[in-house]
């Protein structure tokens, strides 16, 4: 990857640059047997329309803190790379009445009801689906970001110095992020093209870390399995062999 990249923006602008075609984010749910592929090309035109939607429609600005209730999924990849082109603030599990915006799943809608700023919906169904009725005082993010165009640019310049992502109670910029994310990238023995296979969570850095940002300033892509523990050792071990997995982390 470059080693001028300096945000999450610049590594995914990077991987579109070096090969939009390759996967980038697989993800499972074993709980519903779900399974989706993203190549950094669909990946990034998905954060696009999630940014359009953050700094259009939600009036999202550099700075503002976006309380991220999402689990481990591929749309919450997405919530993250678009925070971090918009220059917003991502806050995991933040408290919701002391941010900006909240960014919910459907089983955190309630807690994510004390948020006087704009709040988005996710169903989390299978292919992005939407809510068979959108949750009240809830705009639903599959009926809102598909019309969002599949170009982003934002209205102010990023600031790498700036407070891009909080998490168990630590604050990282942009630039730290990626240095973090790097050494990450080092310790799991990534390189590029690597396969990461991970069935950790996303309410840490490592999770968040094996789960996305890893993998990303490695120039590999990762297997993103949401309920693993549902997955036998036979199962696991096929996912393996199908996915070309060359690493893990579980």
């Amino acid at each position: 990857m470059n080693s001028s990249d300096r945000t999450p923006a610049d590594l995914l602008r990077s991987a579109l640059s070096a090969d939009p075609a390759r996967p980038l984010v697989t993800f499972y749910d074993d709980a519903t047997g779900e399974r989706v592929e993203l190549s950094v090309a669909t990946f990034a035109n998905w954060v696009a329309k999630t940014a359009n939607l953050l700094q259009g429609d939600l009036s999202a600005e550099p700075g503002d803190r976006l309380a991220l209730l999402l689990p481990a999924h591929w749309q919450s990849a997405v919530w993250l790379l678009a925070c971090s082109s918009v220059g917003v603030v991502a806050d995991i599990q933040g408290d919701p009445a002391t941010a900006d915006l909240v960014v919910t799943g459907p089983d955190t809608l309630e807690r994510a009801r004390a948020c006087r700023g704009e709040r988005v919906a996710l169903a989390l169904r299978p292919l992005g689906g939407r809510f068979p009725q959108a949750p009240e005082g809830f705009a639903d993010y599959a009926v809102e970001v598909p019309s969002q165009g599949d170009r982003f640019a934002p209205f102010a310049p990023l600031d790498a110095d700036a407070p891009a992502l909080a998490v168990g109670g630590v604050e990282l910029t942009g630039a730290q992020l990626v240095a973090r994310a790097r050494e990450d990238a080092a310790a799991l023995g990534l390189v590029p093209g690597s396969r990461l296979l991970t069935g950790r969570t996303y309410d840490t850095w490592e999770g968040l870390s094996a789960g996305l940002f890893a993998p990303l300033a490695a120039g590999g892509s990762v297997v993103l399995c949401r309920h693993i523990g549902q997955l036998d050792a036979d199962g696991l071990a096929k996912r393996v062999e199908s996915e070309r997995v060359t690493n893990t982390a579980v």
